[in-house]
């Protein structure tokens, strides 16, 4: 093949020497606009694990960069006075420079030819396009090619909001990546810093906007700008300066990260490679490795036999899935930094974990094979914070609210089970409920008990009344007897979503026609099109429902619940007057967030004057409808938090989205945990948090991190109603207690596990 590269950085030239160890006769000719000694960075950063990937491919190559390294296994934290280390990362860098010039050396070695100071114009990249087999657009993130073919590639760019320049320097940072906090006149400032050959290190500056605009950043000569860092950060240089390469850039050097991503990485003979086709961020060092073991798959697929057309599209499939893994983790990374001012009053225990786990790629029991002690001291502190002596993990922390205490932070998820009759629990819901407080959790949700029979979701959901009292009270009295477990009753209306069908016969489907109920809502707007249309509430029925709320709440205090929670999320009656996709009211319960939250307020203080002292009290809101600026936002979410805290509410219990069928929700893994995160941090009120979390490592780095008090796991209670006793065993964790009839399983199961342990080491 006749290929053309454009970009003389590390993934073009790893590109151009993959291709020719795999056919010696392809004509390979890189074009770079800069000299051959030009870059911007400083180190790169590599793992163990991508250094293996480069040595299966070209073990020269890959030993001229070992042969370069620095290595540091350390990540070491200082925040004002305040320092805190961590081993075990295992990580390894190299100058940039030092490393594009290796990868030139190889490449000429290889006979690929090398045209520096080329000013590639679009017609001359049309022109390569029409000349060459292949056109490969390696031109970085500011890709000129991707910017020429935008119809084509279809780039989305996300230029993210926090400010950076990236610096040098001769002060050792050979003992550990580093990073550093100060706080100035002006707000936060922080650095990241790592040592790449013997006497250089890499000191990328960041900071927020309104720091960088106050400080005057943007107006400043790169070395002025240069002279205010080493000023801010003098007590960490000891005496050496700060350097820039970026003295063939005009201004301060300065700039935003453009998140980069692309619909399509190729179109015809043209293919994107690198920071062109999706970019990481310098918070996770991640870049150059992207780019590089992108590369080696494009030479395989190439190389394949595959007709061209054939091989870049299984390149982009496969190679697009494994780097949105990286660029996800980067995205967490990035989201973290920008948000960084949030976590900074943390203990530093806390505020070391939440940095060293903010992409979500380190877990917590990985961080105990990187370093058990470092890791048993955070524990220790978790549970000496929780008023326990304990070691164990911090899913196993008690936790209290007013006067209730709970065992440990694993909640059993309010979760509809659409089998009660005419309102009515049944044995189902007894033995439902019961088998998940035996099975461990500290705290058991019912679903959402409805406060009437107009309010239920479906004529499977089961309400809270003097009618149900006793059927409840069985229940909280076996749960009391038998476990050490507490049970909240959530306690709601299902405004416009109710008169609908059981789950397994159509979600939100209405009821067949002559079976269906009035239904109240804040305004006269269907589910959907064929459902009910709800009446929009007058005063008087305001008072009506009101006074049904609080019949439920004397109706949970006679049952003897813990606790209880009001639900305003999802769309059901209290959520649709807060959210204005569901609430068009012009009258005092509408317009404003003051006005929409009138109601609910007022449900929620009579519930809360109803209610014991003694006993706390939640709300579930929605955090985000999903809506864009139409709904409910995670900023709203905060002042909506915020409103409900100073009515009385212990606790947030934060959720999202089931406002509107027109929602469009981003999942993931724990989804749902930045809209907690925030709340807590922000409020400074506790938080409850559910949504994708289904494993013991999820709910032990949600908590030592400070991103919620108590964990909710709803489809995992019901794959598995003793989720907590096999988390325990599965951990190694043998003070878990059992009910004392399967103290026998107990036993066996720890056994078999430290069998398992044992063979497999």
């Amino acid at each position: 093949m006749k290929i053309a590269i454009l970009g003389g950085g590390p993934s073009g030239l790893y590109f151009a020497i993959s291709m020719k160890l795999r056919d010696a006769a392809h004509e390979i000719t890189v074009y770079e606009r800069n000299r051959f000694d030009d870059t911007f960075g400083w180190g790169v950063v590599l793992s163990d694990e991508t250094m293996s990937n480069f040595e299966d491919n070209d073990p020269v190559s890959e030993k001229m960069i070992r042969d370069h390294f620095a290595y540091w296994d350390d990540v070491k934290v200082v925040r004002g006075d305040e320092a805190m280390t961590s081993g075990g990362h295992g990580f390894c860098g190299i100058g940039r420079k030092q490393m594009l010039l290796l990868l030139q050396d190889r490449a000429r070695e290889l006979g690929v030819h090398l045209a520096f100071e080329s000013d590639i114009t679009p017609e001359r990249i049309e022109e390569l396009k029409a000349s060459h087999d292949l056109l490969v657009a390696a031109d970085g993130l500011n890709s000129k090619t991707r910017s020429l073919y935008e119809d084509k590639f279809q780039p989305e760019i996300d230029m993210r909001k926090n400010h950076f320049v990236w610096l040098g320097t001769h002060q050792k940072f050979d003992d550990a990546f580093t990073f550093i906090f100060e706080d100035t006149e002006h707000g936060w400032i922080w650095a990241h810093a790592y040592q790449f050959d013997e006497d250089t290190a890499t000191f990328i500056v960041e900071c927020g906007p309104e720091t960088y605009r106050a400080f005057g950043f943007e107006t400043l000569s790169q070395q002025d700008s240069i002279a205010l860092c080493e000023k801010i950060f003098a007590k960490h240089l000891g005496g050496h300066t700060l350097m820039t390469n970026a003295n063939h850039i005009r201004g301060s050097a300065w700039i935003q990260f453009p998140r980069v991503t692309c619909e399509n990485w190729y179109f015809d003979n043209v293919v994107l490679l690198g920071d062109a086709s999706a970019t990481a961020h310098f918070s996770i060092g991640s870049g150059s490795k992207l780019g590089m073991e992108s590369a080696i798959m494009l030479a395989d697929e190439l190389n394949s036999g595959k007709s061209l057309k054939d091989a870049l599209q299984s390149y982009q499939d496969e190679r697009k899935l494994q780097v949105i893994r990286v660029t996800s983790a980067a995205r967490n990374s990035t989201t973290w930094f920008e948000e960084v001012e949030r976590y900074l009053s943390l203990d530093l225990m806390q505020f070391n974990y939440a940095l060293l786990t903010r992409s979500q790629r380190i877990s917590h029991e990985n961080l105990r094979l990187r370093d058990p002690d470092w890791l048993g001291s955070a524990e220790a502190w978790f549970q000496k914070q929780a008023g326990s002596n304990s070691t164990r993990r911090p899913m196993f922390a008690p936790f209290k609210l007013r006067d209730m205490e709970l065992v440990n932070r694993v909640v059993v998820s309010p979760m509809a089970q659409y089998k009660a009759r005419d309102g009515m629990p049944t044995d189902w819901h007894l033995i439902h409920y019961a088998e998940r407080a035996k099975g461990g959790a500290g705290l058991v949700f019912t679903e959402m008990l409805c406060v009437s029979m107009q309010g239920r979701i479906t004529p499977g959901c089961p309400c809270i009344g003097e009618d149900q009292v006793p059927a409840w009270s069985r229940l909280v009295e076996f749960v009391h007897t038998e476990t050490p477990a507490k049970m909240c009753a959530q306690i709601g209306h299902a405004g416009r979503k109710g008169s609908t069908r059981l789950a397994w016969d159509g979600i939100d489907k209405p009821l067949p026609e002559g079976e269906n109920w009035p239904l109240l809502s804040a305004s006269a707007i269907p589910l959907m099109e064929g459902n009910v249309v709800p009446k929009a509430m007058d005063r008087t029925d305001m008072d009506m429902v009101k006074a049904q709320f609080v019949e439920a709440v004397h109706a949970a205090s006679k049952a003897g619940f813990d606790m209880i929670e009001m639900h305003a999320a999802h769309g059901y009656l209290l959520a649709s007057f807060i959210s204005p996709v569901t609430n068009t009211r012009d009258d005092d319960y509408g317009g404003s967030l003051e006005k929409r939250m009138r109601y609910p307020l007022e449900v929620f203080e009579a519930m809360r004057a109803a209610w014991p002292a003694s006993k706390p009290m939640t709300v579930r809101i929605s955090a985000h409808d999903w809506m864009g600026d139409a709904g409910v936002t995670p900023e709203e979410a905060v002042e909506i938090a915020a409103l409900f805290k100073a009515a009385g509410a212990d606790a947030i219990n934060t959720s999202s989205g089931q406002t509107d069928k027109a929602e469009q929700p981003v999942y993931g893994r724990m989804f749902q945990v930045p809209f907690a995160d925030r709340i807590r941090q922000d409020v400074h009120v506790p938080t409850l948090v559910a949504g994708n979390i289904y494993e013991p490592d999820h709910v032990n780095s949600i908590l030592m991190a400070g991103r919620a008090d108590l964990v909710l796991l709803a489809r995992p209670h019901l794959a598995d109603p003793y989720w907590t006793l096999h988390a325990a065993v599965e951990l190694g964790d043998e003070e878990q207690a059992w009910p004392a009839p399967y103290e026998g399983g107990r036993r066996q199961a720890n056994t078999l596990a430290e069998r398992a342990k044992a063979m497999a080491s």
